[in-house]
């Protein structure tokens, strides 16, 4: 694949004309972008791969649901279904996608739709739910079609996007240009010890707009694993042979985070959004216990139902100067 990206370069400086004059259009008013008389945030990145999408929007459910009537809008992505979908009862990761799946079985008090067109979604929505009030955009940074009224952009700390270049070589979707449209901008995935100099430094890296503001996150790992039966301490599985299994785009920090606990296992590595086939799922029935992420949970469960062998490690978000960051999201509902 490497190599591929390589070969490919030529093609860089084509598909970095054709993105930056789209949004050049949009900017200029010519092509046209719709706003709504709600509060819509927008949750995304410059790059393709793993930011922390899923895990922002799950702290911007925390911090709004129990005063706001929220909905998220997903593409759904990798779905067997087409158009607008409201999760319900009969919801799947198949009807919806894994990600919106996910908020689905963890928030009942929150809207969760899908629609890859997002004016159509954000339009059915308000149809469906005439008390809704907030709009989480979930991954939808270059859907220029609508105009949110807040840009959250995340970019990871090891993996910044001013340090990149665009598809197919390197793995930016448009100009780092683009980020000039956020709002606040979010470096994901640091440290937890991530000291001051080293945050000035990012920043100066990121050549900060006047109207922006940024803030640094770190992923928190529970002590615990979890499956629908209940959940047991993280030291449960140190007598264990264990397999952990990721379908995620960058597993590393999770790894590394397993091997700090001293936990010895081995790693089937999948690729992001992965649907596991019939052969996959033999073989992980053949594992004496499986570990996974969250995500991979809601497509790997169905498929074990009955077995106590397949758990789940739950992550959150956690915002260094969160007060602020709050403040921020918080004054835009009102």
């Amino acid at each position: 694949m490497k190599i591929l990206r390589y070969i490919l370069f030529p093609i860089v400086p084509i598909y970095y004309l054709v993105t930056w004059l789209r949004n050049k259009l949009y900017d200029l008013g010519i092509k046209t972008s719709k706003s709504y008389n709600l509060p819509v945030i927008c949750v995304g990145n410059l790059s393709v791969g793993g930011t922390g999408k899923t895990p922002m929007i799950e702290y911007l459910i925390r911090l709004l649901k129990d005063k706001h009537h929220i909905a998220t809008l997903s593409r759904g992505y990798k779905r067997h279904t087409k158009g607008f979908v409201v999760a319900d009862a009969s919801a799947t990761v198949a009807t919806i996608g894994d990600e919106p799946f996910q908020f689905y079985k963890k928030f009942d008090d929150v809207i969760v739709a899908v629609d890859a067109n997002r004016q159509h979604g954000i339009e059915s929505l308000m149809a469906f739910d005439h008390q809704l009030d907030v709009v989480l955009l979930d991954d939808a940074y270059q859907h220029r079609k609508v105009k949110a009224g807040f840009y959250i952009l995340l970019t990871a700390y090891n993996d910044l996007y001013v340090n990149d270049i665009m598809l197919p070589t390197g793995n930016l979707r448009e100009p780092k240009s683009g980020a000039n449209r956020a709002s606040i901008i979010v470096v994901t995935k640091c440290p937890i010890n991530i000291g001051v100099a080293e945050k000035q430094s990012i920043m100066d890296a990121l050549k900060i707009k006047p109207h922006q503001e940024v803030f640094f996150s770190s992923i928190i790992y529970s002590e615990s694993i979890r499956n629908a039966s209940g959940k047991k301490d993280l030291d449960y599985l140190k007598d264990k042979k264990l397999t952990l299994v990721t379908g995620i785009a960058n597993s590393t920090p999770l790894i590394d985070y397993l091997k700090s606990k001293d936990l010895n296992f081995e790693h089937l590595n999948f690729d992001d959004h992965y649907e596991f086939n019939r052969k996959d799922i033999s073989i992980l029935k053949e594992k004496e216990f499986i570990l996974t992420t969250e995500k991979d949970f809601m497509r790997l469960e169905t498929h074990f139902k009955g077995d106590d062998k397949l758990f789940y490690l739950p992550i959150e978000m956690q915002i260094d100067d969160s007060d602020a960051f709050d403040k921020r999201i918080t004054n835009l509902v009102i």
